[in-house]
């Protein structure tokens, strides 16, 4: 499955709760209709001040064509679609965005471990946004981090659901690949990956530790965006 992942800024002077409103209300509706999604999820902050990120919107896509057709490929930040739901909903996004703000990434979704059927709606999820260590190429990066860390993070204890999602067009995305693990307990996920605005994180025992150590052999990691949320499930087809 392929899926364009938007990490969502708020438009300059909106607070974090008019954008939630907005995006729910108003843009949702627009967005979820458009051609070829099939799945649509979004994940709301559980920390809104200390986010970085206002929100996050996923829409997921059979075929790759379709989803560039829709809202642009790697490197077409300002893509501009013709007709439909998709061109409504781009005009529609400077209503509640910061767009020049809001990094997005396409990719294929792999899924290393799920648990839950799944069904993530309400789980508690943390995104990592990674960026390769300085002398690694992309080829380097994936293997190491497929073939080495994985393993190790698909048995952080308390993960229910663990992803990789590789990029379609490496040389123009803006991250190397991102990491998704999800959690029934919000306290389960801050033992295991640090809460928000504690990047920096230690967790003291287990593959969380083993985890956190093995980062630094592959990932730049003050580089590397993040995000704790809930996920809300908006639409998926059968």
């Amino acid at each position: 499955m392929y899926k364009h992942v938007a990490l969502l800024v708020r438009r300059e002077g909106m607070s974090h709760e008019e954008f939630v409103d907005y995006w729910q209300t108003n843009h949702t509706p627009i967005a979820r209709e458009i051609d070829g999604v099939v799945r649509y999820q979004q994940v709301l902050p559980t920390d809104p001040e200390n986010a970085e990120f206002d929100g996050v919107a996923e829409l997921y896509f059979e075929e790759l064509d379709a989803l560039y057709d829709a809202l642009g490929s790697e490197g077409s930040r300002d893509y501009d679609p013709g007709t439909g739901r998709a061109k409504e909903a781009r005009e529609d996004v400077d209503n509640f965005l910061a767009i020049e703000e809001r990094p997005r990434f396409i990719g294929e979704e792999l899924v290393q471990k799920d648990e839950v059927d799944g069904d993530t709606d309400g789980l508690y999820k943390h995104s990592a946004f990674l960026v390769r260590r300085a002398g690694m190429s992309h080829e380097e990066f994936v293997d190491y981090w497929q073939t080495n860390h994985t393993p190790i993070a698909r048995e952080i204890d308390g993960v229910v659901k663990y992803n990789t999602v590789i990029p379609t067009d490496p040389e123009n995305a803006e991250f190397d690949g991102v990491a998704e693990l999800y959690f029934e307990e919000l306290d389960a996920l801050y033992d295991a990956l640090g809460s928000e605005g504690s990047r920096d994180y230690d967790p003291e025992k287990g593959k969380a530790k083993e985890a956190r150590e093995d980062v630094d052999n592959f990932l730049a990691i003050e580089e590397r965006p993040r995000f704790i949320g809930r996920e809300r499930l908006v639409k998926a087809e059968e």
